[in-house]
């Protein structure tokens, strides 16, 4: 087989001619051959505008019939052609599109193909990319594909103003579609909440782990901190939109109170609540000497490492006690929801799970995502601004989503808390009996 080299394209228009091949044809070769002096993806876009064009074509004759056929039945006739403009690497180029009208001249008949790639959908898609991806709006041009210099000069909606617009529009139905979905499919095993402040609010964001180890973000509510009122009104949101709260989850939270209270009122009592104990470890040590930290630190890891619950307990008893007479401060944080951080070690959970669930280091991955997007912004102007680039920062943590370590124990995670929630008979009397 014979090689052709990058030189012999240029004699594609002799070769056409050899081949007398049709005029439309030989052009279309011609600009192709020319494209390809600018690089292998100048030359794709100079041939991909031209399949479209054969496209449309192919497509008129499909609703019209061959030209030069005169039908006097046909339901719609030629019309010209007319300027029109498609969606290409995050710009809008102009091309010449064929019209075709109904027979009777009573309204224009569109063209499905044509419909398809003046879609605004895709340039909307990329303007989001880029700017998420820390690509800032003067700049946006220049980020995009070379696809040849005649293309780029006639190319619009690359400025500042119309990749701020494209932007408003992709994060606004990122928000839309993060708010409004339906819920009631989901199986949740764990839900974590937990805020992210921003231009002195709040969002409080709320993510959920599926029977199978999927992290779905849930939803989230702004407000001036992260109070009991905007955490119960974002629970409170996600049962009707049909999720399924009830006292057979865990809920994973960074200790704060307001989150605590609104899980009580949303979910019940006696919800089954693992307080993280990375948060709970700064907070009692923050309350110490820096020569008393080492060895409080290395207590608590301890007990929360104990897989025996009643000599975990004990041991943070312990040190509660050992810390009353010196640093009652640091006893009083460690006595508040003490028994929380040991949730999981009471429900018999152990290995990678465990690791996973002790801390809240899921939801923080996925806020770190949130506020890494978010990089780039020098001022917030309203809370709609702010609501659509926290939206758009979950989306975009989402595509980076694993599964949790340790997901093939989520469902005994999930049969231990049913258990602890709806005793046996015997048990309840046993435990009559020992009160």
């Amino acid at each position: 087989m014979k090689k052709v080299q990058l030189a012999e394209v240029g004699s594609v228009e002799a070769e056409a001619q050899r081949l007398a091949l049709p005029e439309h044809v030989q052009l279309a070769m011609f600009e192709i051959a020319e494209s390809a002096k600018e690089g292998l993806l100048a030359l794709a876009v100079g041939a991909g505008l031209a399949v479209l064009h054969e496209c449309m074509e192919h497509e008129v004759d499909g609703v019209v019939g061959q030209k030069g056929r005169h039908d006097r039945e046909r339901a719609a006739k030629r019309h010209g052609h007319v300027g029109g403009e498609v969606t290409l690497g995050g710009r809008r180029v102009p091309i010449s599109r064929p019209r075709v009208r109904s027979a009777d001249d009573s309204a224009e008949v569109a063209l499905a193909c044509y419909a398809e790639f003046a879609s605004r959908d895709l340039l909307e898609r990329v303007a989001l990319e880029r700017m998420l991806a820390r690509v800032s709006t003067r700049r946006y041009g220049r980020a995009g594909e070379p696809v040849g210099a005649e293309v780029e000069a006639a190319s619009r909606s690359t400025s500042k103003s119309a990749v701020s617009r494209a932007f408003v529009s992709g994060t606004r139905a990122s928000l839309d579609e993060l708010l409004a979905r339906d819920l009631s499919d989901l199986e949740l095993a764990i839900v974590m909440i937990d805020g992210i402040a921003l231009a002195g609010m709040t969002h409080v964001v709320a993510l959920g782990i599926t029977t199978d180890g999927t992290k779905v973000p849930l939803s989230l509510r702004e407000g001036s901190t992260e109070n009991a009122t905007v955490a119960t009104a974002l629970l409170s949101d996600l049962v009707e939109r049909g999720l399924r709260l009830h006292e057979q989850q865990l809920f994973v939270l960074d200790g704060a109170k307001a989150l605590r209270k609104a899980v009580r009122d949303v979910a019940g009592t006696t919800a089954a609540v693992q307080r993280c104990q990375r948060h709970k470890e700064r907070n009692v040590v923050d309350h110490l000497p820096d020569r008393e930290r080492p060895w409080v630190r290395a207590k608590l890891r301890k007990a929360w490492s104990e897989p025996d619950h009643a000599q975990a307990l004990a041991a943070l008893k312990a040190l509660e006690r050992a810390l009353e007479r010196s640093y009652p401060d640091a006893a009083g944080s460690l006595r508040e929801g003490l028994e929380e951080t040991l949730t999981l070690t009471r429900l018999g959970v152990n290995g990678a799970l465990k690791r996973t669930l002790c801390s809240t280091n899921p939801i923080e991955s996925m806020i770190g995502t949130v506020r890494d997007t978010q990089r780039n912004v020098k001022r917030w102007r309203n809370g709609d601004m702010r609501m659509r680039w926290t939206a758009a920062g979950l989306a975009e943590a989402q595509r980076s989503f694993r599964r949790v370590k340790g997901y093939r124990d989520i469902p005994k995670l999930s049969a231990a808390i049913r258990r602890e929630q709806n005793p046996s008979p015997a048990k309840e009397a046993a435990a009559f009996i020992a009160a």
